[in-house]
């Protein structure tokens, strides 16, 4: 594991384990610092980010930003924009350059249209499940590893938001991903509202039915008070949607032991698409990824696998196509 990464993780303190039904949260308290940056909802707010195709017949696996801000913006692996003619997911984690138009990867979550209902796109406020974005991730190591790419297994996407669907016994007209998380939005707000951020609070580390389901750092606590919540109903939706034969909350032992797992992952580094470099991990027991900029940790996410390979085959060229437009 790349020395900065590891350093960081060797760093990062764990409060008291909190529970609600059956998810535990970890919260985790990193060395915070390094650049500043506005969050995606932030800078959209601000009016200083403008999101939309790359072109007005667009291209499934692509967007154009503006970043119109006099300072970075930070968007998240698995962050969900709609709009403009479909709805997509980031399939990585970048860190825009200041006053910069910039060319992102992205996988699709709405497989159902390819029609425009708005010019650009706004953030949903959602991300994708623990469990879509460990598939995605792994798919996107392949494609760097072979073809130095960010594009994702977009038939491994749309395969994962269409179980999310039978999941939750609901069907979205276009199968979009979005409609599933506002299908159970009273439920991810009581989540929310168990699993609160603290301000100096910068990451936090999931178990559902006693298992890790993930963990999520950032390196700036302000950014976590906004990026935190999104993170928790991605979580949860996967707790609310998982049907264990018991309900376990987990232990703080078991979290570390996570920990301990994350840091003995092997990685490979790849320039990122906007600032800095992206690290990807991989090894029989996890799978993840890493941004780092200027001595700092951007953003750290790391999923547990079932112990097969990190990296499965691609779909061939050939189907990959289809998802061109």
């Amino acid at each position: 594991m790349e020395t900065i990464v590891k350093k960081l993780l060797d760093e990062t303190k764990t409060g008291e384990l909190i529970c609600h039904e059956h998810m535990a949260v970890m919260p985790l308290f990193s060395p915070a610092g390094g650049p500043f940056y506005l969050t995606l909802g932030e800078a959209l707010d601000d009016s200083l980010l403008e999101i939309s195709e790359v072109s007005e017949s667009g291209s499934v696996p692509e967007l154009q930003v503006e970043n119109k801000a006099d300072l970075p913006v930070l968007l998240l692996d698995g962050e969900e924009l709609v709009g403009a003619k479909q709805n997509r997911v980031l399939n990585t984690t970048i860190l825009l350059k200041k006053q910069s138009t910039t060319t992102i990867p992205v996988s699709c979550t709405e497989q159902g249209r390819w029609s425009y209902t708005s010019p650009k796109f706004a953030d949903s406020g959602h991300v994708m499940t623990p469990r879509s974005r460990l598939t995605k991730a792994r798919s996107v190591h392949q494609s760097l590893s072979s073809l130095r790419s960010y594009r994702s297994d977009q038939g491994a996407v749309w395969d994962e938001v269409s179980d999310l669907q039978a999941r939750a016994d609901l069907h979205s007209p276009t199968g979009a991903m979005r409609d599933v998380y506002e299908s159970r939005r009273e439920k991810l707000e009581k989540y929310c509202e168990a699993f609160p951020i603290a301000p100096d609070h910068n990451g936090l580390l999931v178990m559902i039915d006693g298992i890790a389901a993930g963990l999520d750092i950032v390196s700036r606590p302000e950014a976590f008070l906004r990026i935190g919540p999104k993170l928790i109903k991605s979580y949860a939706m996967e707790a609310l949607l998982t049907r264990g034969a018991a309900k376990k909350k987990g232990t703080g032992e078991r979290g570390l032991r996570f920990l301990e797992r994350v840091v003995s992952a092997e990685g490979r580094s790849y320039r990122s698409v906007g600032h800095g470099q992206d690290h990807r991990f991989s090894s029989p027991h996890v799978v993840g990824s890493a941004l780092t900029y200027r001595k700092t940790v951007i953003h750290a996410a790391f999923f547990p696998t079932d112990g097969t390979a990190s990296n499965p085959e691609m779909r061939g060229p050939s189907r990959r196509r289809r998802y061109r437009y």
